[in-house]
């Protein structure tokens, strides 16, 4: 799994989503702006994390395996189940 580089720090995060309460965005292939890389970390249950590209990767997240987004590159979420998240953003 890919990890954050060294020289970024954490500037936003979003509220705690649900399987439920996720957004539709999210759900969908989106990105970060460039500079901005995110992680994407679960509390409770399993999220699959997909990255669209260069090359696709289905990596499954929970409580002990966190995902990280690169900036400007398109993945989405999919709850599996009962699932409680967030979404650090870093700069």
């Amino acid at each position: 799994m890919k990890l954050l580089p060294d020289n970024v720090t954490p500037y936003k995060r979003t509220p705690e989503f649900t399987e439920e309460s996720v957004p539709s965005g999210l759900l969908h292939a989106h990105q970060t702006k460039e500079s901005v890389w995110a992680k994407i970390v679960v509390l409770e249950g399993a999220l699959q994390y997909t990255i669209n590209g260069p090359e696709t990767e289905v990596v499954v997240l929970n409580s002990n395996t966190f995902g990280v987004v690169e900036p400007t590159v398109l993945h989405e979420v999919k709850p599996l189940g009962k699932v409680r998240f967030y979404v650090e953003f870093h700069r």
